[in-house]
């Protein structure tokens, strides 16, 4: 992709957060895609392209009374909507349509329309993990931690930090979850989940959604909102299995996705202004931090504990609180792409000052699968 070819125009959550008993899992979709194309003044005949996770995107155009010339299914878990921007400024570049509508929407705690949860028995995870013990992502992802702990001296207080500094940018959004103050005590002493997670080291969980407007950088200027410029894009996938990943300290994946949006993009990590890492459990940052190059291996944990990634802090991280305060439905790639954009366009509630470039990384599954997205306020 040519860097700054494709724009974001509009963008918007579902009108209401966190607990929301009188829509389904596609009312969540429509809601967010009309909110977003109230934001850019569109409406449901001008889009042409259509791309969803958790719902099916024949189901969601039907539903809005779309007919598109390009649809995209891809479910990769919680970063598919990372994956839907980079194929959407591809099939936009291409000419195979011209204004792509990518929803999100998830029941995750009223589970109205809401499907079942977990691996077909005949899946690899379902044959070869499940039976052995792992009885959701708690108690799969706190497999790769202990063995980043042994080998990199990670402590507890420095995991519990993650939860800590992310509260506090939760603390400026009144849309947050959760807003009150939380210390590292308060974190080691909340309820063990399973170890060593306690449960402010857990991800929300919630109901909710997103939605995006993409077209072509040419046709952006013609919108009301400012444009955000994709500037580079990455994906890639390692194992559905989380006991068949190369290292456990490390994603294949986040390293892939992250080089490819890098060298797509042409910049330098000291040209990031603001970052937005998935968190569906406080170690994810500290494995992005490392894999996207941010800091060298190991050094993420101390990183984040002397205060780097904090309001005021040198490289701004998981500015909405994240989904350990903010928002959790389940796939929480498109609330960290809105806050992306946010950011860019300088309307976020916890606003970084003068920020230009925002990188936003997703994971699918249990380090299954990657997505990483560049965006930039100003066209290359």
């Amino acid at each position: 992709m040519k860097p700054g070819s494709v724009a974001i125009v509009g963008a918007a959550e579902t009108t209401e957060m966190g607990l929301i008993p009188d829509l389904s899992v596609i009312g969540l979709h429509a809601d967010a895609a009309l909110n977003a194309l109230a934001d850019c003044g569109l409406k449901p005949s001008d889009i042409d392209g259509v791309a969803t996770a958790g719902a099916s995107p024949t189901e969601t155009a039907h539903y809005l009374g779309i007919t598109p010339t390009w649809v995209d299914g891809t479910a990769v878990g919680g970063c598919s909507f990372m994956l839907h921007v980079r194929h959407a400024a591809a099939a936009i570049n291409e000419g195979l349509c011209s204004t792509v509508l990518i929803t999100h929407g998830e029941s995750g705690r009223s589970r109205v329309g809401a499907g079942r949860w977990g691996p077909a028995p005949a899946s690899l995870q379902g044959q070869f993990e499940t039976p052995f013990g792992p009885s959701g992502p708690p108690s799969t992802f706190t497999v790769p931690v202990l063995r980043y702990m042994q080998d990199f001296g990670l402590t507890h207080e420095q995991l519990a930090m993650v939860a800590v500094v992310q509260r506090e940018w939760a603390g400026m959004n009144p849309r947050a979850s959760f807003r009150d103050p939380i210390t590292v005590d308060d974190v080691l002493n909340s309820r063990m989940i399973a170890y060593p997670f306690h449960l402010l080291e857990c991800c929300l969980v919630t109901d909710g959604g997103g939605a995006l407007i993409m077209t072509s950088a040419d046709r952006a200027k013609d919108f009301p909102t400012k444009p955000v410029y994709i500037i580079g894009t990455g994906e890639s996938v390692e194992t559905p299995m989380i006991s068949q990943m190369e290292d456990l300290t490390t994603s294949k994946a986040f390293r892939v996705s992250g080089k490819k949006a890098f060298a797509e993009a042409g910049i330098s990590h000291a040209d990031v202004d603001h970052l937005m890492i998935y968190d569906a459990f406080a170690h994810l940052p500290i494995y992005g931090l490392e894999d996207l190059g941010f800091v060298g291996r190991g050094e993420a944990g101390a990183f984040i504990w002397e205060g780097n990634s904090r309001p005021g802090g040198k490289l701004p991280l998981n500015t909405n609180g994240g989904g350990l305060s903010y928002m959790h439905s389940g796939m929480y790639g498109m609330y960290a792409l809105q806050e992306s954009v946010r950011q860019v366009r300088g309307i976020a509630p916890a606003q970084v000052p003068g920020a230009k470039i925002s990188v936003c990384h997703g994971v699918g599954g249990m380090f299954g699968a990657a997505g990483t997205i560049i965006m930039s306020n100003e066209r290359p």
